[in-house]
């Protein structure tokens, strides 16, 4: 799908092109920033790539895919692909800055790029694929440019670090089949990834310091799935019907529908930190509900036909644990109700969370409480 590659990956490319469906561009005042989220752009050449870097993260709920500091208006991805729009391939990442800093963030987008070419990133060459940091206040410009002259001095590279840093202007969503394409297309995009160089330049020049100290490593090696004969000794036979047989437990009768101390909950499986006391709300249902994730990463979401009418069921990404349904006839700020069960859950009280290794989430309890 990009430009200007070599013989093999011009190949593969061309061929998942034709796969490809052309969509139409929504309208930049479409990209409304989420109630109690934050928004930090940047460009790291292709667009995949950054949504499947920065989604990893803990406390990033979205990235978009688009484009960013050209001169013309809706650019679709065929126009903006001949260069000749002065835009570059961007993401607006919306995240939660009671869970993950904008400096955090910034790590987390050098570590995905080589910053001293300035002619394109990896297998896609031209302008329109060059690094850029949009800065959306002032705060965020002194940020940037704080952690560029770190790194720059930091002697890791070669060459001169010659990644921008621009105010923010206007964003354009790229087209629909663009969207999550890492997760809608998997095997396209390793195609792609693989033979793009990328991961091989960024194991060479970070090594071992490649993977950010901020509970995506953690979650990658610590939160797993055990076997099915220890989970038949860990759980209950509600526990286990619940979550391995998508059971569901009676309401009003069980752990948490009316739980109202602060903590977190986890997933009773694997231990992946999942929602918050600050997001739970009396639903009326019985069982413990919530507006929002606590780490949207790792929440998985997939249409359940068991009943007459298709429902959204709601797994853990790691566990693979069955937690309940999300419906859309919650309150605000998102209108979401993720219905859970308790027996999916377990719950880890904030005078706990430190010694039980979730202290990276203690940020979010030091504001008053919303409720």
């Amino acid at each position: 799908m990009k430009t200007s590659i070599s013989l093999f990956m011009a190949g593969v490319i061309a061929a998942l092109a034709m796969l490809s469906h052309t969509g139409k561009n929504l309208q930049a005042a479409s990209v409304v920033e989420p109630e109690n989220l934050s928004v930090a752009t940047f460009a790291v050449g292709c667009f995949w790539s950054a949504e499947s870097g920065f989604e990893k993260l803990p406390g990033v709920h979205k990235v978009i895919s688009g484009f960013s500091g050209g001169h013309v208006a809706n650019p679709s991805y065929d126009q903006v692909s001949k260069g000749d729009t002065g835009h570059v391939e961007s993401v607006q990442v919306y995240y939660d800055p009671a869970v993950i800093s904008y400096e955090t963030l910034l790590d987390a987008f050098w570590r995905q790029i080589n910053p001293t070419d300035n002619e394109g990133q990896f297998v896609d060459r031209g302008k329109q694929y060059r690094t850029v940091i949009f800065y959306n206040s002032q705060e965020q410009k002194e940020q940037a440019e704080k952690s560029r002259q770190l790194l720059s001095e930091s002697g890791r590279y070669p060459a001169p670090i010659v990644t921008q840093i621009k105010k923010f202007e206007v964003f354009y969503p790229a087209e629909d089949y663009h969207q999550n394409y890492y997760k809608a297309n998997p095997l396209r995009y390793k195609y792609y990834r693989f033979g793009s160089g990328r991961d091989n330049y960024l194991k060479k020049i970070w090594g071992s310091d490649l993977l950010l100290k901020t509970g995506q490593d953690t979650a990658m090696n610590q939160y797993t799935k055990p076997s099915d004969d220890v989970l038949r000794k860990k759980l209950t036979s509600e526990q286990y019907q619940v979550t391995q047989e998508e059971d569901t437990e009676p309401p009003f009768k069980n752990a948490y529908w009316n739980e109202k101390r602060e903590g977190i909950y986890v997933d009773i499986v694997s231990g992946e930190p999942l929602f918050s006391s600050r997001d739970k709300f009396d639903s009326g249902t019985g069982w413990p509900s919530f507006t929002r994730p606590l780490v949207a990463e790792n929440i998985v979401k997939k249409e359940d036909f068991l009943l007459v009418f298709p429902r959204t069921e709601v797994r853990s990404r790691h566990g693979d644990s069955h937690l309940g349904h999300v419906f859309d006839d919650g309150p605000q700020p998102t209108g979401l109700r993720y219905c859970l069960n308790s027996a999916s859950l377990r719950f880890i009280p904030i005078e706990e969370m430190e010694a039980a290794g979730y202290g990276q989430f203690l940020s979010q309890f030091q504001t008053e409480s919303p409720k």
